[in-house]
């Protein structure tokens, strides 16, 4: 069974709000998966106006340990979540030492 980490939007109409998941790669977007590794608002809904945090491209919370375990495993991340692990500062290269 191969293994993707994807994003699975949760949000409203016109708000959106993603999570970051483990998921077999045949189940559909908002099918089952196998583990919640965050959450991406690319909205800032959750940040008050005119704060710092506010100025950032989407507020994101990730599970780092379990993100290198599933990567270790090999786990296949798409285009865009490997776009957020790279500004999340995240090596994809860390598979291999966090495998030992």
């Amino acid at each position: 069974m191969a293994v993707k980490l994807r994003l699975t939007r949760i949000g409203t109409t016109k708000r959106p709000f993603y999570r970051l998941i483990a998921t077999p790669s045949r189940a559909p977007r908002n099918g089952r998966n196998l583990e919640v590794l965050g959450t991406y608002d690319p909205m800032n809904m959750g940040v008050r106006k005119g704060s710092s945090q506010a100025q950032a491209k989407g507020l994101t919370n990730l599970k780092t340990d379990r993100i290198l375990y599933w990567l270790s495993v090999g786990a296949q991340p798409t285009d865009t979540v490997k776009t957020m692990l790279k500004r999340a500062k995240i090596s994809l290269s860390s598979k291999a030492s966090s495998a030992a």
